[in-house]
């Protein structure tokens, strides 16, 4: 049973950064695919980065809303996926979640493990 564990949320200002951290433990975060999703109130969860399990022809992709701005990444000695987020927006405001399956795409319904979620505001 794969936990996670997400951190770095909170209040900033329009144009601003943060980094958000998942932490994985019980099990190999890199054999899993990986991804960050949000939700705004009143919305559809929305996949925003995913980013395949280690091995030939790992790809991360992109949510059009977030592309050139969010960057994915994951640190295999830590058990760690990270997103930086910059340029914020308002539009931004959402929980964020972090999670894991072994099928790709990424697909919410697919997901084998979820984390509890860390709230971004982004105030204008």
């Amino acid at each position: 049973q794969v936990r996670l564990a997400e951190s770095g949320g909170g209040l900033v200002q329009s144009g601003s950064s943060l980094r958000l951290y998942c932490v994985a433990s019980g099990g190999t975060l890199s054999s899993y695919h990986s991804a960050w999703f949000r939700q705004a109130p009143g919305k559809e969860l929305e996949l925003i980065a995913a980013i395949r399990r280690s091995g030939p022809g790992t790809s991360t992709i992109y949510a059009d809303s977030v592309k050139g701005r969010f960057t994915l990444s994951r640190d295999n000695a830590k058990n760690t996926l990270y997103l930086q987020m910059d340029s914020l927006k308002p539009e931004d405001t959402a929980e964020y979640l972090c999670a894991a399956s072994s099928r790709w795409p990424m697909r919410d319904l697919t997901v084998d493990f979820w984390g509890q979620g860390t709230q971004v505001t982004v105030s204008s």
